[in-house]
């Protein structure tokens, strides 16, 4: 099995990007690129003490720059950070890179899944719940804007979202399986 173009999964905090990406990179034998990662190995710290020292607006010029370089690379999958949707330049590079996938939760669901983690500079105040939910109503919109499809993440596990994930890929005739080797 071949992908012909990079998958970028896009959504909300705890909606699955980086477990459901591993999955898939390796379901389709590709690399898999966590923005998050890259992005803490370029500026040499935590995404949280970044954020804390520089503020956002610094933080998401640094993360259109590692993005921007992460679609340029080989095809991959790469799974971005929440807000990775909030500028248009990074909307529009995905776009043109690679098929995104919006991984779409419920904040509910979201809190449920995220309420013991301490590392999402976004999601440390009073009620973490609202915070989900104000973040919902500002980025939904976006991520459905980017998504060449959205995926439902609800109660499916990882595996059925991998599978439902590449059924789309192949539907859309972005994923090539080899042929019956003769016999």
């Amino acid at each position: 099995m071949s992908l012909s173009t990079s998958v970028f999964l896009v959504g909300l905090p705890g909606s699955g990007k980086s477990t459901v990406g591993r999955q898939l990179a390796r379901r389709l034998g590709l690399p898999f690129v966590d923005v998050d990662h890259a992005i803490e190995a370029h500026i040499g710290s935590s995404i949280r003490t970044f954020f804390e020292r520089e503020g956002e607006a610094a933080f998401r010029d640094v993360e259109a720059g590692v993005l921007a370089d992460i679609a340029a690379g080989p095809v991959s999958v790469v799974s971005t950070g929440g807000g990775a949707v909030l500028r248009p330049e990074n909307r529009q590079c995905m776009r043109e890179h690679g098929q995104v996938v919006y991984l779409r939760s419920s904040p509910e669901e979201l809190q449920r899944r995220l309420r013991h983690d301490r590392n999402r500079p976004l999601l440390q105040v009073a009620d973490p719940l609202a915070k989900l939910r104000e973040l919902h109503a500002q980025r939904h919109p976006l991520y459905a804007q980017s998504a060449h499809f959205t995926i439902d993440t609800g109660r499916p596990s990882v595996a059925t979202l991998v599978n439902m994930i590449v059924m789309q890929l192949e539907l859309a005739g972005f994923v090539r399986t080899a042929p019956d080797a003769p016999a």
